[in-house]
């Protein structure tokens, strides 16, 4: 089994582009100011359409997370960490923490986004624990 590439929709692809530049992007909402991960056609909280794509500052805090020591197949490296991380903007957003001592992690420690080619045509954001509490760990 081949790690899955996701298949932007046009709602879905200014994300993705931003992610190519190395930036971290997400919806916000123009008529209530709430903003949104994953990318949609509507608010959430107010349904207006009028959706806006603004930079985010990457920061976040680790919500959850698991450490999975057995990959699904060989395309998916063990061990390596999925965590929940609550974004300084609001939205929840899921994804991988990298270079990260597992034992050294902990809900509410914060990380920092980075970026990784997850294709050649995909890159994808990951996040790291902050470098201030990364400390002796790669």
């Amino acid at each position: 089994m081949a790690k899955p590439v996701p298949q932007p929709t046009p709602t879905e692809q200014p994300f993705y582009d931003a992610c190519a530049r190395g930036e971290l992007a997400l919806q916000h909402c123009q008529n209530c100011g709430h903003r949104l991960f994953y990318p949609r056609t509507h608010c959430d909280q107010c349904h207006s359409t009028d959706l806006v794509w603004r930079t985010a500052s990457g920061a976040g805090r680790i919500a959850s997370y698991t450490v999975v020591r057995r990959g699904v197949s060989a395309d998916f490296e063990a061990p390596y960490i999925v965590a929940l991380i609550d974004l300084e903007e609001g939205p929840r957003m899921m994804s991988q923490i990298i270079e990260a001592d597992p034992e050294a992690l902990a809900v509410g420690l914060s990380v920092t986004v980075d970026f990784a080619a997850w294709s050649e045509e995909i890159t994808l954001p990951v996040f790291r624990l902050h470098p201030a509490l990364a400390g002796d760990h790669p």
